[in-house]
């Protein structure tokens, strides 16, 4: 399990969290830090398309016109702390976010029934 997101990021920190508490153990990948590979990048931008963007970001809200303009795979590239995270792939599947869907998939829970 492999866990891109950012040491500051509250979503990320509780995600972290509750994966460990859970008993996995992801490998971190802070991408400010240590940048995303190209090869992931490309993944995740297959996997999520526009939704990889976090466009109510503050790294969003302070780019030029020219960046915000710019293709995802190269934006996120640019600025890998634009992305929504956290973005976590286990076993070939990626996941985007600490949504309700992602906990019961990655942490083994129902969802609540409706």
């Amino acid at each position: 399990m492999r866990f891109f997101g950012l040491k500051t990021c509250d979503a990320c920190r509780k995600a972290r969290k509750a994966l460990e508490a859970a008993g996995r153990s992801p490998q971190v990948i802070d991408v400010r830090a240590d940048g995303v590979d190209p090869a992931d990048l490309q993944s995740i931008v297959a996997a999520f398309g526009d939704r990889a963007v976090n466009r109510s970001s503050a790294t969003w809200r302070g780019l030029s016109e020219a960046d915000r303009a710019l293709p995802v795979p190269e934006l996120l590239a640019l600025h890998p702390t634009v992305m929504k995270r956290p973005v976590i792939e286990a076993e070939g599947a990626w996941h985007l976010g600490w949504g309700k869907d992602v906990q019961a998939v990655l942490l083994g829970t129902a969802p609540p029934s409706a």
